[in-house]
């Protein structure tokens, strides 16, 4: 391109659409298997992207930890790496299903019948039906029909959105969690787990949402602090005394199967291996130990239930405790009383029956009151209560028959060989692996994974009835080939339709498993595993798996684990783990605290690559701040490519001396001591940063490029502009436009991960084909010196001229007669520049250890135009 030809004036806008086009037109980012395949795996860089969850909108926090991902793409792909870069959509599962509610005023029931001419009630935003009681029942595949409309809408605006933000996906590896090759993938890996008896159905209690009426598993809890109360309620001994225990959960006596104490508290130890009375019920229970009862907490003892919380759970099971419960899964006080209630106190229990947790709990506080067993008020407190991370009722445990599959709870080599691989990856940063180490040891059960829901992936099993209409035997299995199945619409291997639910026929499990349990498999899913064995040889293991850290515990966990259990090895060499986005508050983003920020309104203001610079100026693991009143690094990410884009024109206006083609210059015309410098500070720059990507600290990359760019602009290009105009003849004009085009040349290479729309633009300007499958640049191709000094020695001298200028009053304009300058002798070699940017007719240099201008004359300043 010739100066003429360059843009009048270069600007961001427009560039996403621009060069996005061009980029899908001309597959820039598309995985090229055969070549992949000349190459070898080891050429090859495949990433685990996070599938969003498409029920809703996309938020900073998303374009946060996206961003990171794509910059050690798109620096792998200029490494020579052959990129295998999908894209998911995790589309089933609760928050889909909340979603559909919502948007359609709708709620599913099994029990209705397919309307094929069902027009829902509501279409999108007017819906105020967030309340089941607003909801208009339909039919489970009309129910799901509506999730698959939903989500097909959702994924198009995420992806647009997505391809605004420049992220260098290849658009033709995509799947969605609930497309037949996902759940092909989970129930096959199901299936497997079920052979190797690593899956199994258990009755056990469960964590239990009683609004959703699904159980949740270990993973999907967090911890809300709530207001309560402690009730002091007496317990009748043999001899006539009493035990006082304190408790927040008086509702659950008629569930009590103990009082524990620890082994060490004397106040208990007479009562160990005696039984007390409860109250209102008359139920003898046994005083036990166990080394987990607190004696600083309340009155040093305590009841155990069936259940009001999970160390319930474990002092039933270690104590091989008798099971009362008394809560079912709608949250109410079962009708019938458990075992061990006399008729006696049936009347009492029958006051409870039926109520909620909070009614129940009101009424019998005013029946111990009565007979005298509540002591005392009551005294408040705030707990912590724990929650399904998206429902809104604390969670209770009921006793269910759920699936599980082993993940190293109980089973001590597991958990070591979890630990074990989780030392074979490497977290950036390191310390996000203490987190995951303390994932494996504290588990207390199973992986939970079957859910009572409706829009997710069939647990792919059938169960046996006998003569008398009895589930009966193992489950009835599909084969691998005929997957995938839905036992709840498809008839058992062997039986027809007409047999479901009959006497000797089958019934179909109509439980779905866990959107994690499908998501745990995105190495699998999206390497096609099991279907075409060339891609997944070529992929897995992975090289990257990119995601936030609140999910560690959960997707990342559990990708580790069907990839242990499944294939003996990890899922992907590098963990990279983004920090959260916080309010100005430090408080994290979340639609649970309403302070989310959407990021088309962000990306719209400032352009992509201002947002992107925004996520790359974050290190790996740290929380970034933001304040959408005073989006500052934005501010300065814009500034940025603006820059690039107007410093790259004006380095590609300068000609070479006789008109000839500046672009062929080579390094043999780079002869001026300056410009010489200027270059072997950009290599030391280009070794920073190449070491930075490659430990994944696009940070520390970016900060090194950045402030050297602005040396560039601010001083160099200041410096060797006169002698690249041709103030210095041919050879001082030849070596300032070479090294001008080779720095530009290596400064868009750099920024392009962080800024690949204003870098496209400026490398189309003079190469053909597109900069993100140019060559990351290298030290060697820039400068084999080491830096002199002279640059920083130059820019500080001629910040001294300019300040004597500003002192004295005059423009910079202004013409200096005559300077002395003490400095070092090595500014000798950039006299020539210096006395033409500052204007100087005579220059003496005196030896010196510092710069100090010793001595200035000034002409006469320019008259005003």
């Amino acid at each position: 391109m010739s100066p003429a030809s360059l843009p009048d004036k270069p600007a961001l806008e427009g560039l996403e659409a621009k060069w996005g086009d061009v980029w899908e037109q001309q597959g820039i980012y598309r995985f090229d298997r055969d070549a992949a395949l000349a190459a070898g795996k080891a050429q090859v860089y495949a990433i685990d992207t996070p599938p969003p969850t498409a029920s809703g909108s996309l938020h900073i926090g998303h374009v946060f930890s996206y961003t990171h991902m794509d910059l050690a793409a798109r620096y792998q792909r200029m490494r020579g790496r052959h990129l295998f870069y999908p894209m998911g959509w995790d589309d089933n599962g609760l928050p889909t299903e909340r979603r559909v509610q919502n948007y359609y005023g709708v709620r599913c029931d099994p029990a209705l019948p397919y309307d094929a001419d069902f027009t829902p009630p509501f279409e999108g935003g007017d819906t105020k039906a967030s309340k089941a009681a607003d909801q208009i029942p339909i039919s489970r595949r009309n129910f799901i029909e509506l999730c698959e409309r939903l989500t097909v809408e959702d994924e198009k605006q995420f992806e647009d959105l997505w391809r605004t933000l420049g992220l260098s996906v290849d658009w033709t590896q995509t799947y969605r969690t609930i497309g037949d090759a996902a759940q092909r993938a989970a129930q096959r890996a199901f299936l497997r787990n079920l052979a190797r008896g690593e899956a199994y159905r258990a009755d056990a209690p469960t964590l239990w949402d009683v609004t959703f009426r699904t159980a949740v598993a270990q993973a999907e809890l967090e911890d809300k602090e709530m207001p309560g109360a402690f009730h002091r309620v007496s317990f009748a001994t043999p001899d006539g005394g009493t035990i006082d225990i304190e408790t927040t959960r008086p509702e659950l006596i008629p569930a009590c199967v103990a009082l524990v104490a620890h082994p060490d508290d004397e106040r208990y130890q007479p009562y160990f291996g005696t039984t007390v009375t409860t109250p209102l019920f008359g139920v003898e229970v046994p005083v036990v130990a166990h080394r987990l009862a607190q004696q600083d907490k309340g009155s040093g003892i305590a009841m155990v239930c069936t259940f009001g919380d999970v160390t319930d759970v474990v002092w039933w099971r270690e104590l091989n405790l008798p099971l009362r419960p008394i809560l079912g899964k709608d949250g109410r006080i079962l009708a019938e009383p458990p075992q061990g209630i006399e008729s006696a106190a049936a009347s009492v229990y029958a006051e409870l029956a039926g109520k909620t947790v909070f009614s129940a709990k009101a009424r019998i506080v005013e029946l111990l009151a009565e007979s005298g067993d509540l002591k005392g008020e009551p005294r408040s407190i705030s707990h912590p209560v724990k929650f399904f991370e998206k429902g809104d009722k604390p969670l209770e445990i009921v006793t269910t028959r759920q699936w599980y599959i082993a993940n190293g709870a109980r089973d001590e080599q597991l958990a070591e060989r979890l630990l074990e691989r989780g030392r074979e990856v490497a977290f950036h940063p390191d310390h996000m692996r203490v987190r995951y180490e303390n994932w494996v040891g504290g588990l207390s059960g199973d992986w939970l994974i079957s859910r009572q829901r409706f829009f997710g992936v069939p647990i792919p099993v059938w169960y046996r009835l006998d003569a008398d209409g009895e589930q009966t035997g193992d489950p009835i299995v599909p084969t691998e080939d005929q997957l995938p199945v839905d036992p709840s619409s498809m008839p058992a291997p062997g039986f027809e339709e007409a047999q479901r639910g009959q006497p000797d026929g089958f019934i179909g499990e109509v439980d779905i498993m866990d959107t994690w349990a499908t998501s745990s498999l995105t190495p699998q899913i999206a390497g096609k595993w099991e279907e075409d064995a060339e891609l997944f040889d070529l992929v897995f293991p992975y090289d990257l798996r990119s995601q936030g850290q609140d999910i560690i515990r959960t997707w990342l966990f559990s990708t580790v684990l069907r990839a242990e259990l499944e294939h003996g090895t990890v899922p992907w060499k590098h963990a990279g783990i983004s920090g959260f986005i916080v309010d100005p508050d430090r408080k994290k983003m979340s639609k649970s605290k309403g302070n989310v920020v959407t990021p088309a309104a962000m990306l719209d203001d400032h352009g992509s690559d201002a947002v992107r610079y925004w996520a790359a100026s974050s290190r790996l693991g740290t929380d970034a701040a933001f304040d959408p009143q005073n989006p500052k690094q934005m501010k300065i990410g814009r500034r940025l490519a603006i820059k690039v884009l107007n410093a790259a024109k004006f380095v590609h206006s300068f000609e070479a001396p006789g008109g000839a083609d500046a672009e062929a210059l080579g390094a043999s015309a780079i002869t001026e001591p300056l410009d010489r410098d200027m270059l072997a500070s950009l290599a030391e720059v280009v070794r920073v940063a190449t070491k930075a990507l490659d430990e994944y600290d696009h940070a520390r990359a970016l900060d090194v490029a950045e402030q050297f760019f602005w040396t560039f602009t601010d001083d160099y290009l200041e410096l060797v502009k006169e002698r690249a105009y041709g103030a210095q003849g041919a050879e001082g004009q030849a070596s300032a436009v070479a090294a001008l085009h080779l720095a530009m040349d290596v400064f868009v290479r750099l920024f392009a991960p962080v800024l690949p729309f204003a870098t496209e633009e400026v490398w189309s300007w003079t190469h053909d084909g597109s900069v993100h499958v140019a060559a990351w640049p290298t030290a060697d191709e820039v400068s084999d010196e080491a830096p002199s000094g002279l640059l920083p020695l130059v820019s500080e001298a001629l910040i001294g001229i300019r300040r004597a200028k500003t002192d004295a009053k005059v423009s910079q304009k202004t013409p200096v007669t005559h300077a002395t300058l003490a400095a070092p002798m090595l500014l000798a070699e950039a006299a020539g520049d210096l006395k033409a940017v500052g204007r100087i007719d005579v220059l003496d240099i005196m030896e010196g250890d510092a710069i100090e201008i010793t001595a200035i004359e000034l002409g006469e300043a320019p008259e005003r135009a």
